[in-house]
């Protein structure tokens, strides 16, 4: 008989699950997305005219003005007569600040076309979300792993003497740095395992892996999986926590994928499963 601590657990995970489905069909989530461009230095004209450098969907005007590239900074001047707002306040020109920022440029036209400055790999694009996308309202349920406590396990986690970046494949079949900051280690069935981990600003680990559900049940190129905050170097590993990155969802993600080392030889039955 399940215990009410068992049965809080479940419903913890439920209602993380509903979170993860949000993420992706919410307003601005991952679902809007309609579009990646990459930005070439110099002047970049956008608008749903198709000789456009960033093009926007066909209800948008043809021409809504020019993201111009110098170096590391985008300059935006809106076309004439064109109303956009820049972070909520009509703009004619305005310095981008790219979605690393903590307070990002969103430009918005007619409030359901967004457009902010994405980051990838040293290099800038233009991102749009289109709140009108059809994609938004057809996604059907997530699919999942039933709640699995056998793969939820006491972990130690081990820094690094020094951070360091290591080359990871991308969504685009690249290999880009990204940043390994310490490893987390468990056992399961006898054996320990490790596997390389980020830490993030609000003391959670974030861990990229693939597992031998990746050949056919699950995302293959990755899942991520986040921790709960370390404590004196103890963190619980909960892979009913994993789940698909929104490159599983959409063309327009720019995700990084597990290094080679987080690649664990047994079957994680525990997280999201992958439709295909």
């Amino acid at each position: 008989m399940a215990t009410k601590k068992d049965r809080e657990y479940e419903e913890e995970i439920l209602q993380w699950r509903a979170m993860k489905y949000d993420e992706l069909v919410r307003e601005n989530g991952w679902l809007a997305l309609a579009g990646l461009y990459w930005l070439n230095e110099g002047r970049n004209l956008i608008g749903s005219n198709p000789m456009c450098e960033v093009i926007l969907p066909e209800r948008a005007p043809t021409f809504i003005g020019v993201a111009e590239l110098r170096g590391d900074a985008v300059r935006f001047t809106a076309a004439e007569g064109v109303r956009v707002k820049v972070n909520g306040r009509l703009a004619q020109k305005a310095i981008l600040k790219s979605s690393k920022d903590p307070k990002p440029s969103f430009i918005t036209w007619n409030e359901t076309l967004r457009m902010v400055v994405h980051e990838h790999a040293g290099k800038r694009a233009i991102r749009i979300w289109d709140n009108e996308r059809p994609q938004r309202f057809s996604l059907p349920p997530l699919k999942w792993f039933p709640i699995n406590k056998r793969f939820r396990f006491p972990a130690r986690y081990t820094r690094y003497k020094n951070s360091h970046t290591m080359e990871h494949p991308d969504t685009f079949g690249e290999m880009v740095e990204d940043r390994i900051d310490g490893y987390v280690s468990f056992r399961f069935e006898g054996t320990t395992y490790k596997l390389d981990a980020s830490e993030t600003k609000s003391g959670k680990l974030f861990i990229k892996f693939r597992d031998e559900t990746s050949k056919r049940e699950s995302y293959p190129p990755t899942r991520y999986c986040y921790t709960e905050p370390v404590k004196d170097g103890r963190v619980t590993l909960d892979f009913n926590h994993a789940y698909s990155p929104p490159c599983a969802f959409t063309e327009y993600a720019t995700c990084i994928f597990a290094p080679p080392q987080n690649t664990l030889p047994f079957r994680v039955e525990a997280g999201e499963m992958y439709r295909g």
